[in-house]
Parts: structure tokens; sequence; C-alpha cells
């Protein structure tokens, strides 16, 4: 129902642009009315100078003004000889009332008879006046309907709702009167229980209101809680401290952690988004199981590899020691799956008065620093001084002097990937897969370590370390017949001098330069076309060769291959994962297939993670598959 004010404010509406359409119209009537005036004023002047006697101008020049005075009323009258010397001028100080953009122009008359010209405006006072008065009665008249018509409706929408209002209290007063009366009451109103209609109805009510209330929880679970690991989500996180930490309760103070797990991106790509939710699952069980000895603590998962725990009313020194807990249940998880690390952690001790972007920002710049440290660490952010400073440049800091170690002395190993071939005549390669080294000779989370390159602008000197690094495999193993794979970043293709160099390492190395092939992304590809186009033909010129890597995620078209030809296209996971019972991803990779081998260019799949996808793509004529099915990756 509409309350008064709303009505007041519908009906103010309306007759707003009731007033405004009035007013246009009255102003457009009044203009044609005021020139249809003039007009026939101005045929009156010439009407007028016709009978009048030539004399002498300054004569001639009065008595025509004194006669143009007597038959109508001028703002402006000015009358001027031939030469442009005015005889009589007059002008009206009281124009009185006028409408904007009604009033004519100035009209100039020459009085060829008189050798005289006439330029005047007439005065219309009188008529401006009245349709003013028009206007304002219509205004005057419309308010008084607005509020008439408010008070009206609001009038009929309360008797309305007040007679639904009634209805609905009879009603209740009945169900009550049938649910609690006493067993004397119940058998005089026994006539009206027996009624089925009223019987199918209260159960109609009964059971939308349970379904209302079942749909109501489980918009609440689709909300709040996380369908992987069935914690509370990031939005349930932030409610729960603003509501339980923030406003008035018993905790006083206590520590937030956050964990993330490094090696989800890997393992989606080498394993398989499958092995990928059953890392985090075991992850959040561990996390479960170690935070359970803490009644008050809660946990959430904040997006795909984070999770956030707080412990309330918990010093910092006693949630270190599930932090070290948690290490040695991720070290065992790690020994257990065959992983370079799990998850690392960062802690920060908070209380009422901190903000919680500033404290995750805190503990994200913990989990920074822990990455650079032991595999599966976790770092206590205690430094009080860091919140007056950039604490996400504090855990920059940590990544670029450990980047810069890497590089200065050398520090990684290198893992090769088979990917089999389908065919006899099919020729592919094995990918090559970098692992970085701390000072400890500890592996560092490899997803962490390339984006903190890509963020700190080290991912070429990164790049050139690894090809590098392969190049040297391959001479001092004389591996020499067999082909590898060496991804590149969409940075490094985009710069000039990393090109330069690449060409000139290869061509110092013609043993090495034919058994490699380079991998670059769709989409570092097709950012600029032109620099990627000279970058194949580079490679191509010195015996190299190019796979198109996670093909298929953009929008690619024949121009794209006719213009870049590759060798080598590896279709993104997402089309080759369960491709044995999705129909119509086989038929997309069944075109592609046919195209590429159309243009002598070969089509990989990545992620095959089962016989059944094995056998599925090797029917559609792919001609390499990689995936933890296949090989797992093992040293150079």
């Amino acid at each position: 129902m509409y309350s008064f004010p709303q009505l007041l404010m519908r009906n103010a509406i309306l007759a707003l642009i009731f007033i405004l359409t009035f007013s246009l119209f009255s102003i457009f009537l009044l203009s044609s009315l005021l020139e249809e005036k003039s007009n026939r004023h101005q045929s009156a002047i010439n009407a007028l100078t016709q009978h009048l006697v030539v004399t002498e101008e300054q004569q001639d020049a009065d008595l025509l003004a004194n006669s143009l005075k007597q038959i109508a009323n001028y703002d402006l009258l000015m009358i001027s000889n031939r030469a442009g010397r005015n005889l009589v001028s007059y002008k009206n100080n009281d124009t009185g009332v006028t409408v904007p953009f009604s009033t004519p122009a100035p009209t100039k008359i020459s009085a060829n008879e008189l050798n005289l010209t006439v330029t005047y405006q007439l005065n219309f006072s009188g008529e401006s006046s009245f349709l003013l008065t028009i206007t304002l009665i219509a205004l005057s008249l419309a308010l008084i309907l607005v509020f008439f018509a408010a008070a009206m409706s609001s009038k009929r929408h309360k008797a309305v709702f007040s007679v639904i209002s009634q209805q609905i209290k009879q009603d209740l007063a009945l169900v009550n009167h049938t649910n609690f009366t006493s067993n004397e009451e119940t058998n005089n109103d026994s006539d009206i229980l027996e009624i089925p209609e009223l019987k199918q109805g209260i159960a109609d009510i009964k059971q939308l209101m349970t379904q209302q209330l079942e749909s109501a929880i489980n918009l609440e679970k689709e909300a709040y809680v996380d369908h992987l690991t069935k914690l509370d989500n990031r939005g349930r996180f932030v409610q729960f401290y603003e509501n339980q930490i923030v406003q008035d309760s018993p905790v006083k103070f206590g520590v937030l952690i956050i964990t993330r797990c490094s090696e989800l991106q890997t393992i989606n790509q080498i394993h398989g988004y499958k092995e990928g939710d059953n890392y985090i699952s075991q992850v959040a069980e561990i996390i479960k199981k170690s935070i359970s000895s803490y009644p008050d603590g809660s946990l959430f998962r904040l997006n795909s590899s984070d999770f956030a725990c707080i412990l309330p009313n918990v010093k910092l020194q006693e949630a270190e020691k599930l932090a070290k807990d948690l290490t040695a249940q991720f070290n065992e998880y790690q020994q257990a799956s065959d992983l370079d690390s799990v998850a690392y952690s960062g802690l920060v001790a908070f209380d009422k008065t901190n903000p919680l972007g500033e404290l995750l920002a805190l503990a994200d710049t913990g989990v920074s620093v822990a990455q650079t440290q032991n595999t599966n660490s976790w770092y206590s952010q205690k430094d009080a001084d860091i919140l007056q400073k950039n604490s996400t440049n504090y855990g920059n800091q940590n990544w670029r002097q450990e980047i810069d170690s890497v590089l200065e002395n050398q520090r990684v190993t290198l893992l090769l990937q088979p990917i089999q071939p389908n065919g006899r005549n099919s020729k592919v390669y094995g990918e090559v897969l970098a692992r970085f080294l701390n000072s400890n000779d500890e592996m560092l989370p490899t997803a962490s370590f390339i984006a903190m390159a890509e963020k700190l602008d080290k991912i070429i000197a990164v790049d050139k370390l690894i090809i590098e690094t392969t190049i040297k495999e391959v001479i001092n193993k004389n591996m020499l017949e067999n082909s590898f794979g060496i991804n590149i970043s969409a940075r490094s293709i985009s710069d000039e001098h990393f090109m330069i160099w690449l060409e000139r390492k290869l061509l110092r190395e013609p043993q090495v330069a034919p058994r490699l092939v380079f991998e670059i992304t769709e989409y570092g590809l097709q950012q600029n076309i032109k620099t990627s186009k000279r970058l194949i033909d580079m490679l191509h010129r010195v015996g190299a060769r190019v796979t198109v890597e996670r093909f298929g995620v953009g929008l690619t078209s024949f121009k794209f291959f006719r213009d870049l030809t590759p060798d080598y296209i590896k279709m993104d996971s997402s089309y080759t994962r369960d491709i044995d019972d999705d129909k119509n991803n086989q038929y997309f990779l069944r075109l592609m297939v046919d195209l590429a081998h159309r243009l002598s260019i070969n089509v990989l799949a990545e992620s095959v993670e089962s016989q059944e996808e094995k056998h599925t793509l090797e029917k559609l004529f792919i001609d390499g598959c990689q995936g933890f099915y296949i090989g797992k990756p093992a040293p150079l």
C-alpha cells in the first residue's frame, strides 16, 4: 500500500507534467496571437502613412509618432530619415509583465511616401498578464487536486487494508481457536472443523510456510557456505568479524591466521581439477583438526586458495604453537602426496580497534614472507611499525630479495613431464617445468614465485634463467635426440631486448635450437599479433618450434593460424577434462583437429587424467596427450 507521502509525490509529478504542458502550449498560443497582432498593426501603419500630407521631415515624424501612439502602446518607437538620423525616439521604461520567448523582436517599416523609417516594438503587457493569471489559476487548481487525490487515495487504501487486515485477524483467531481452545469449546466448534476446505486451507498454509523456511535456509547456505569444503565463506567471515569481534562481545583480543594453498594452480594444471578439489579438501580437514582444541576458533574459506582462522582471546605466542602443528601436518601430507609444498600461513594479533582490511593486509604480508622461508612455514607479523608502512611493499621486498638471490645463484631445478604421441608419425616433446630453491635448497612455491616475478618485473630474467639452464642440461647430458618444451611469458615476447638475446642464444647453439619448442599462451600471442609473428618467424628461422598453450580460451579466428603458423596447439584443460562424457567438447575438438591438420599443425591435449579420456582423444585424432595419467614430472 502506498503511504500518503508516496501518493502525494506521485500526484505532484503528474500535476507538474500537466502544468509544464499547459504552460508551453500557452506560450506558443500567446506568441501566435502577438505575431498576428503585430502584423495587423504593421498594416495599420502602412495605411496611416499613405494618408499623411508630406511637409517638412521633423513635422512629418512628430505627426506620425503622435498618430501611432494613439492607436497602440509601445515599448520602443523610433522614426528616422533616410540618412539614418533619429527624428523621434521613444522608449517605455515601464514595460509591465512579459513572458519569456513570446515577445516579437522590434519591427522596422519604411514609409516611402514620407521618406521615413519607423522602428517599433509593441507593448504586450496586457496579454502577458492575462496568460500568467490563467497559469497561476491552473497551478493552484492542480495543487489542490494533488492533495485531494492523495488524501482520497490514502483513505481508500487504508480502508481496503483495514478490511484485509480484519479478515486475516478473523482467520488467525479461528485457527488459534481451533488449536488452543479447551475440549469443551472444541466440541462446540466441531461443525466448523469438519469443513474439508478449511482443513485443506490450513494444511496448505503450513506447507507453504515450511517450504519458504526451507528455501530461506538453503539460500543462506548458498550465499554464505563454500560448496566444496562446507565452510563459511568470505561473506560470513566479514559478517563474523564485524558482529562478534568489533561490536560489544566477550572478545577483547585474538589472532588472525591466513593459510594459502600454494600448489593449487600447479595441481590443477598437471593433475586436473578433481585432484585440485581433493587437495583443498585435505588442507581444510587438516586445519579443522588442528583448531578443534580451540573451542571458540572459527575457520573460513576466503577464496579458491586462502583459508582464514580466527582465534578469539588467544595470544600470538599460543597461536604460533598451532602454526607449528599445521606445518608438521602439511609436511606429512606433502610427503604422502608427492607435492613440492602444501600451504603457508601468516599470523597477526588483533584487538577491537583493528580494521579488518588492515589485518588482512598484514596477514597476507606474513604469508608472502613465509613463502620465502622453509617449505610449508609460517610467519608471525609482530612489527608494530609495519602498520605505518606499506605492508604490501614489505612483503614485496622479501620476494624481491629472494628472486634476486635465485637469479644470482641460479638456484633452479628442472623437471620433465612427457607428452605421449598417439601415432607413430606424431612428433612430440617433453615439457620442462622449473622449480626454484631458496638459500636452504628448499622448494619455493612455484605459482607464487612466478606471480611475484611478474609483479616485480623480474619475469624476463627468470625466463632467461630457465632457457639457459635447459640448454646447459641438454648439452651436458647429451640429450640431443629428444625435444624439450620451454614456457615463455607474454611479457618476454613483447620485449625487444629479450627477442634479440634469444635469437643470438639460439644461433650460438645450432645443435640445441632444433630440439627446443617454446610454449606461449594463446592470450599472450593475441596481445600483439605483429610482435608474435616476428617471434615465431625468428624461432622458425633458427630451427626452433612453437606451441600455442592453453588454446581455446580466447576468441581465435582462422586468421590467427594463417598469420602465426605455429607448430603445435595445446588445447586448454577445460576442453579435455571429462572429454569422454562431453559431446559438445568432442565436436569442438574434432573441428579444431581437422582445421589444424589441414594447416600442418599438430594438436596436443593437456590434463589427461584417465584411460577413458585418453581413448576418446585418440579417436578424435589428437596427436599427443599430456597429464598425470600419461606421466608425472620427473627430474630432467
